[in-house]
């Protein structure tokens, strides 16, 4: 094989890493619902839906990753991914204090 060619792979190889894990550090999502059971409610622990992410092994990379939702008064409340819920590509969300109402259906930015 030739060594400019070789060369050639692992420049593309590597732009096409980057791109990946560039994707991944800035991603969007949206907030499904609150995660709950038949009698409770977990006020902390949101459904997250994430642009992109399809699959549950696509969703099982974010997992660890940080989340950061803006309230319309511009107060930010931080969570972590803890894990993958459902087959459709949805996280949990840890939140460090309980949302409010009116985060429902609003946007989380994925870091």
């Amino acid at each position: 094989m030739n060594l400019s060619l070789f060369c050639q792979i692992i420049v593309i190889l590597t732009h096409i890493f980057l791109y990946e894990r560039f994707i991944l550090f800035s991603m969007e999502g949206l907030i499904a619902s609150f995660r709950r059971g038949r009698h409770t409610q977990y006020h902390n622990q949101m459904i997250v839906l994430v642009d992109k992410i399809e699959n549950k092994v696509k969703a099982a990379s974010l997992v660890g990753k940080k989340v950061m939702w803006k309230s319309p008064a511009g107060k930010e409340i931080k969570g972590k991914v803890g894990a993958t819920h459902g087959s459709k590509g949805a996280l949990r969300v840890l939140f460090e204090t309980g949302m409010p109402g009116q985060s429902l259906g609003s946007k989380v930015t994925v870091d």
